[in-house]
């Protein structure tokens, strides 16, 4: 129930005209842009509030001596909960896991329970982004014996790494009165092999095991293997309680002077920032739509994520150890000095220590997770405060994980002025932005290991191209100058020569990071476009520019300059589009690798031969226009590696529709991301196409969200249609939990429709 009604906590309240829904839930996001909503542009201009939630159930006869835990992924924010009128407590910070224990105030046998959560995202503004409203991750009801392993008490470490052997140290934490416990622990390969297992006692409280797995396949960005620990906790022959986890056996270490190393490898951590938003569907953890999002990264060459500015779900992070990615695991985003009126600084005092303790307690299994970050742009760097603070969380951090590096993402690069630095806390320097200082780092930072926390802040619209491209642009110009360079469309060029006055184009800081062995690596402001801090203009503005990916997860132009530098695979990418006016100077760019030169032709005649020039990362013509077709051929050693074909369009004709997946599982929860395409007669995609495009679904399935990727579109995310944008918008198909064929129908006045089929199964 959207609203506030404090009787909702009782078991005798009347919730049936409430509406029943699905967990995880983000109530704003299915609400109505505005400039009136409290939000703000600053967090999406979506609604938030409160809301209240309640589940009712009933529990057998069996588990009236067992232990009943209600375990919260993450609620946003101000979460309160009561089980069957009894208040068990709140939990203000939004990103943070956490859980009651039920016993004692349950009911068994026909008699019903009763939970009620409400949820309190009122107080606006509180965040610098979106951050959703409601229970949006997942809930967990965990039946346990008296006797049980303790929540998140199990830390497994990898002390001992050789070609030949690798030693599995295994700390358990027990929660029992019981005496004469035993610990099996049994630990699988990939396929299901057991390659080492252990029995042993154990007392009240835990233990401490060493297990050796021979010659141990390594985790790691290109290969993450992982290895299945089960430890089951016995008396007699009983079991008692079983805990899983996955582990990946890798080394890493930070050189002052050679940088990053993973496994005793050199390689530079290409990293992207990433909030925590789904776009469409905002908030609401879906796993399917998170692994998309990972592996557009993957395949630009991504191998590191940091969680900008918060804890991120469990199946993030479970995604990114299948998947292989190194994960920045960071914390806050404030301390006790404010950033908003009503953000996490209110509740600092309180809850820091122990919102720190159980974001360490729970990631620190994750192989993935390489460095804690304890803050992002801390206002404390600036004043003494900063110094004791600073020590006490990185105390915090180290007393129950010392085997990551700490740093802070610092803003303040002079380090004479920062107070976080002088702690001489933190393991690892972390910079946000400031790429001018970056060649002289050891100068100033004599012995001192580097990460660029933060980068670019570079600015495009999908799509939206304007000249000239040869000088760089700083939109907004300073934080004191009103913005006045824009355009009417609220557009920022997709040639990559605008960035915010605090940043730098992709290529001028990748140019610098690339060249300095010390310089271990970076994470770019930011992987994808989110909802809110619609830098540099105004509302209508409600999402980011800031994206490699743009909020339907479309690649800009310059994911394709990345996918050239980070990845071994040959790439040849030209822009912009070629519908032009005639006789217009177009700037068109090219990205490509492997492969020596580019050739352009325009309507078969060559317009020249280019080459990269000293450490330039694209190389460009000025043409004139003239209809056509513009064609790009990459040669290496006179033979050719790969071409490619832009046409100018004609009229809008017909839908496209093409499928990430056309096989969904019957789960509820699987998705099928639709790109929408508008074309010509020729198959050619309409730059500037606008086409209004409504869905149908016949089938087992429902439409989760639609978008198109503009940052100013009002067009809610909950509908049944969506405006091109740049000749494409995105359908979101969610799956029911029943089996069949699904068939998605794309109809546009005037042009010629389209059907797509999916399997649920």
């Amino acid at each position: 129930m959207l609203g506030d009604d404090s009787l909702a906590k009782n078991n005798t309240f009347n919730d049936r005209k409430w509406r029943t829904l699905d967990l995880p839930h983000d109530w704003s996001i299915e609400g109505s842009f505005s400039q009136k909503n409290t939000s703000t542009a600053s967090e999406g201009g979506l609604p938030t509030g409160i809301g209240w939630y309640r589940k009712t159930f009933r529990l057998p006869e069996s588990s009236k001596n067992k232990n009943i835990i209600i375990n919260f992924d993450g609620v946003y924010r101000n979460s309160e909960v009561w089980i069957n009128g009894h208040y068990l407590g709140k939990r203000p910070n939004g990103y943070i896991s956490f859980n009651y224990d039920l016993t004692g105030y349950l009911k068994f046998g026909n008699q019903t329970n009763v939970i009620a959560v409400r949820v309190d995202n009122s107080e606006q503004p509180n965040s610098r982004w979106y951050s959703g409203s409601g229970i949006y991750r997942n809930v967990w009801f965990t039946t346990i014996n008296k006797t049980h392993f303790k929540q998140w008490g199990t830390f497994i470490t990898t002390p001992q790494i050789s070609d030949h052997s690798a030693t599995v140290n295994i700390k358990t934490g027990i929660s029992s009165t019981d005496k004469n416990l035993n610990l099996k622990t049994v630990i699988y390969d990939e396929k299901g092999k057991v390659v080492a297992d252990n029995l042993s006692s154990i007392n009240q409280v835990g233990a401490i095991r060493d297990v050796v797995i021979k010659n141990p396949i390594l985790w790691s960005s290109d290969h993450p293997y992982l290895y299945k620990v089960v430890l089951q906790l016995f008396k007699g022959n009983e079991l008692l309680d079983d805990y899983q986890v996955n582990i990946g056996i890798r080394s890493f270490k930070f050189d002052s002077e050679k940088g990053f190393s993973l496994n005793g490898v050199h390689m530079k951590i290409k990293g992207v920032c990433m909030h925590h938003d789904l776009g469409a569907l905002g908030a609401a953890v879906n796993t399917r739509a998170i692994e998309r999002q990972l592996q557009i990264l993957k395949q630009m060459g991504c191998n590191a994520i940091r969680t900008s500015h918060n804890p991120p779900a469990p199946e993030f992070l479970n995604l990114c150890d299948k998947m292989g990615f190194l994960v920045m695991d960071e914390a806050f985003d404030m301390w006790a000095k404010k950033k908003n009126k009503h953000d996490y600084h209110e509740d600092w005092p309180q809850w820091h220590k122990q919102d720190l303790t159980d974001q360490i307690l729970r990631d620190r299994n994750h192989p993935c997770v390489f460095i804690w970050s304890i803050g992002n742009e801390i206002r404390e760097q600036l004043d003494s405060t900063g110094i004791s603070i600073t020590r006490e969380l990185v105390k915090i951090v180290k007393n129950i994980d010392n085997t990551r590096l700490v740093t802070s993402a610092l803003s303040e690069s002079d380090p004479h002025k920062n107070y976080i630095y002088q702690s001489d806390a933190l393991d690892l320097v972390g910079l946000n932005y400031h790429q001018e200082v970056y060649a002289d780092f050891l100068k100033n930072y004599p012995n001192q290991k580097f990460i660029a926390t933060e980068t670019m802040s570079a600015l495009e619209t999908r799509g939206f191209y304007d000249t000239p491209t040869d000088t760089t642009r700083h939109w907004p110009q300073s934080s004191k100058i009103p913005f006045t360079q824009g355009n009417a469309q609220f557009g920022v060029t997709a040639y990559d020569n605008v960035a915010a006055y605090w940043g730098s184009t992709h290529e001028e800081t990748w140019k610098i990071i690339k060249k300095y062995d010390f310089l271990s690596g970076l994470f770019i402001w930011t992987g994808f476009d989110y909802l809110g801090e619609p830098t540099p203009y105004p509302w209508s503005a409600r999402s980011s520019y800031f994206g490699i990916v743009d909020l339907a997860g479309f690649p800009k132009d310059v994911y394709y300059m990345y996918q050239s530098e980070w990845t071994d695979k040959p790439i040849l990418h030209l822009l912009p589009h070629w519908n032009w006016k005639p006789g217009q100077l177009v700037d068109v760019w090219a990205y490509y690798s492997q492969a020596d030169e580019v050739e352009l032709f325009l309507n078969g005649k060559s317009v020249g031969i280019k080459k990269k020039q000293g450490d330039n990362l694209h190389v460009s013509w000025k043409v004139k226009f003239e209809p056509g077709t513009l064609k790009a051929i990459s040669r290496k050693n006179g033979k050719i590696v790969l071409s490619q074909e832009i046409h100018t369009a004609g009229a809008p004709a017909k839908i496209q529709l093409v499928a990430d997946r056309k096989s969904i599982h019957a789960d509820g929860n699987d998705l099928s991301f639709i790109t929408v395409k508008v074309l010509d007669k020729n198959g050619n995609i309409i730059p500037d196409a606008e086409n209004l495009v409504n869905f149908k679904i016949k089938g087992p399935a429902d439409i989760a969200g639609v978008d198109n990727g503009s940052q100013i579109s009002m067009e809610p995310f909950k509908a049944s249609y969506r405006k091109a944008f740049h000749g494409m918008c995105l359908l979101i198909v969610r799956s029911r939990k029943t089996k069949g064929e699904v068939l998605v129908e794309a109809t546009s006045n005037g042009l010629m429709p389209s059907t797509l089929a999916l399997n649920a199964k």
